[in-house]
Formats: C-alpha cells, structure tokens, sequence
C-alpha cells in the first residue's frame, strides 16, 4: 500500500520539472539584471562626478580671470548667458495677437508656466515683446536641478 502512495503521476512530474527550469531562468534574469545595473550605477556616477570636475573647473577658471583683470587694472565681463528660464505672469485679457503668437511660440499657455529658453539673435526681440507677460533670469546649476527634480519634464 505506501509503494503505491508513493509514486507520483508523470504529468505532476513533469509540471515540476518545468517550474524549476523556470525558476533557474528567472533567477539568472535576474542575477544578470542586476549585474547590469551595477555597472550602470558606476558609470552613471563616473559622469556625475566628471560634471561636478568640470563645474568646478569652470568657477576656478572664471575667478582666475577675474583676478588677472583686476590685477592688470581691467575689468572683466563674464560671458553672456547661454539660457533663460522664463516664466509667465500675466493672464489673458487684453493680450495683443503678435504678443499671444509669441507666448505660443514659448509654450506659456497659461500663468505660472516656465520653460528654458536658449538665448540667441532671434529669442532676444521675442523676449522684449512678451516682456511685461513674464518674468525671466538666469539659472544656475542648483535651480536647474531642483526645478527639473520637482517638476520638470523633458522638450529638447
């Protein structure tokens, strides 16, 4: 009697032989997933810290310059930013087509939208004609960072 209590139907037999090869193939997914993802993370943090390098780079360098000027009797002017961030601040009402073309042309569809806008020949008279609509300045690495964080998506 326990003999034949013993044996187990082939098909249970194979059911299980196959969720243990599925559990192998799943645990080696996953062992190797996570290997890529920890060589991922060095990278991600190599670049990183060849940023902070660079940034750093960049600040002794300006001060050098400075020093150089004053040094020598001069003055000096930093170069100009590269990129606003601008950010819209009136509604509405009573809001010219050409102005309302170009709030368009920024993506400031309504109050409080901001984008980043790069500063170049053909922005310059756009921001001059939508300027009692916004408010824009330039930011520095740090509000970049804590505006993309919070809210930011990316439009490139």
């Amino acid at each position: 009697m326990s003999a034949k209590s013993a044996t187990v139907p082939e098909s249970i037999l194979r059911k299980r032989k196959t969720l243990e090869s599925i559990k192998a193939d799943r645990e080696a997914k996953r062992l190797q997933l996570k290997s890529k993802r920890a060589e991922k993370r060095k990278v991600i943090f190599k670049r990183a810290e060849q940023y902070v390098k660079e940034y750093r780079r960049q600040e002794r360098d300006q001060n050098r310059l400075q020093r150089q000027a004053l040094a020598a009797g001069n003055f000096y002017v930093p170069a100009q930013p590269k990129v606003a961030f601008v950010i819209r601040i009136r509604g509405i009402n009573g809001v010219s087509p050409k102005v309302r073309k170009v709030l368009q042309l920024f993506r400031l569809l309504q109050i409080n939208n901001g984008v980043f806008v790069r500063l170049n020949a053909a922005s310059w008279p756009m921001l001059r004609i939508i300027e009692p609509y916004i408010a824009y300045g330039y930011p520095n690495l740090k509000t970049v960072r804590e505006l993309i964080y919070k809210r930011g998506y990316g439009k490139v």
